[in-house]
């Protein structure tokens, strides 16, 4: 088995909210996917604690994942004991889905619901994502319409 390369490359932009969109794909241990940021030694002891979290990802992005936390892990003086991606587990958890059904239903019963989301598109809108995706979607509309009027 030929060994692997990480792809990871130090990035310190930090400001009150770096945005995911703003980060490169060298930025992530998990770049096709951009999963687990690792930005700072907090980040990449997240990264340790949810590999296993990761969905849908093939053995091959699980190995350039874990290099690429080898090496952000080196760079930020974080202790890695696990010497392979093995040993950080790659079986998300069962039923994962009805978990987070039940934690939605119970932030909506203790009215933390409405209060998050309204926290998310205060966010959103600090950082012009919501305007990013209306003009993206009106222009999915005119390409919809343009192509049924050619039709």
């Amino acid at each position: 088995m030929s060994a692997v390369r990480p792809t990871w490359e130090p990035h310190e932009k930090h400001g009150h909210l770096t945005m995911r969109s703003d980060l490169p794909d060298t930025v992530f241990a998990f770049p096709k996917q951009r999963k687990e940021p690792l930005t700072d030694a907090q980040h990449v002891r997240n990264a340790i604690a949810r590999f296993d979290q990761v969905l849908d990802v093939p053995d091959q992005d699980r190995a350039v994942a874990f290099a690429n936390i080898e090496k952000a892990a080196r760079h930020y003086g974080v202790d890695l004991s696990e010497t392979n991606w093995h040993q950080l587990g790659v079986h998300p958890q069962r039923h994962r889905g009805e978990s987070a059904a039940e934690a939605v239903e119970t932030k909506r019963e203790r009215g933390e619901l409405a209060k998050a989301a309204a926290k998310a598109v205060k966010t959103k809108r600090e950082h012009g994502v919501l305007k990013k995706a209306a003009a993206k979607a009106a222009a999915a509309r005119r390409r919809e319409r343009e192509e049924g009027a050619a039709s």
